[in-house]
């Protein structure tokens, strides 16, 4: 909390990976029901051809990892894929990789260290990014990154919390808990970070569809929803 308190006194912002080990635990804790439940039955099965491709064999990268809860069922579903799994925070690839060989497929997810922009691999048939864009500080450079390393035929898929783009939209239970996440953990990381946009987890669709344009997409659209989650789908 000292930090907390510091980070808004300057507005330097506070860094994902000096938060307490509590946060990072306790994130995956709080996402990983909904994608055991829902990432492959209905929001892969959203996406325009891409289910069809992970089933046949496609090369998938995941920005933004955690430790790994979001690809390890997607690994499960479609073991004919490979996944590559990027982060920037160590303890979390760590745990990553540990979960990954429990699972029993650590031989097709590789994980590693690299910022959402600069994540190396080309010629990826899906890249996902998982209830983070909105903890960068430069989405748009992330946009961008994300379309130079997509095939041609690609699919950007992209995870943000269930969120409208009025603030009176939102003020509601849901809208409630995602405002506290978001002032004491996604903006103060986006703020530490180059450019330091701070979207926030509430930022809502506009922004996330000005964002994949400006980096280079030529296609949005929202492909599903929940009450916590909205799904989007560029292509190139």
């Amino acid at each position: 909390m000292p930090r907390i308190i510091e980070a808004f006194r300057n507005g330097a912002g506070m860094g994902w990976h000096e938060h307490d080990t509590g946060v990072f635990h306790g994130c995956e804790r709080f996402f990983r029901p909904g994608y055991a439940a829902t990432l492959v039955p209905a929001w892969v099965a959203a996406l325009d051809g891409v289910k069809a491709k992970l089933e046949s064999g496609a090369r998938a990268a995941d920005a933004g990892c955690g430790q790994g809860a979001s690809t390890i069922p997607m690994a499960q579903a479609f073991p004919e894929s490979s996944f590559f799994d990027f982060g920037h925070h160590q303890g979390s690839i760590d745990a990553a990789r540990n979960s990954a060989q429990r699972a029993g497929v650590r031989e097709r997810v590789t994980f590693d260290i690299a910022k959402a922009k600069e994540y190396p691999g080309k010629d990826y048939d899906l890249v996902a990014v998982f209830d983070c864009l909105h903890d960068l500080g430069d989405p748009v450079g992330a946009a961008i990154h994300v379309r130079k390393s997509l095939r041609s035929d690609g699919t950007w898929m992209i995870l943000e919390p269930s969120a409208n783009d009025n603030l009176k939209d939102n003020l509601n239970p849901v809208g409630r808990v995602y405002y506290s996440f978001s002032m004491l953990l996604r903006m103060p990381c986006s703020r530490s970070q180059e450019v330091g946009l701070c979207p926030g987890v509430r930022a809502g669709e506009s922004p996330m569809r000005s964002g994949a344009t400006s980096g280079g997409f030529s296609r949005f659209r929202r492909a599903t929803k929940t009450p916590f989650n909205l799904v989007y789908e560029a292509r190139p």
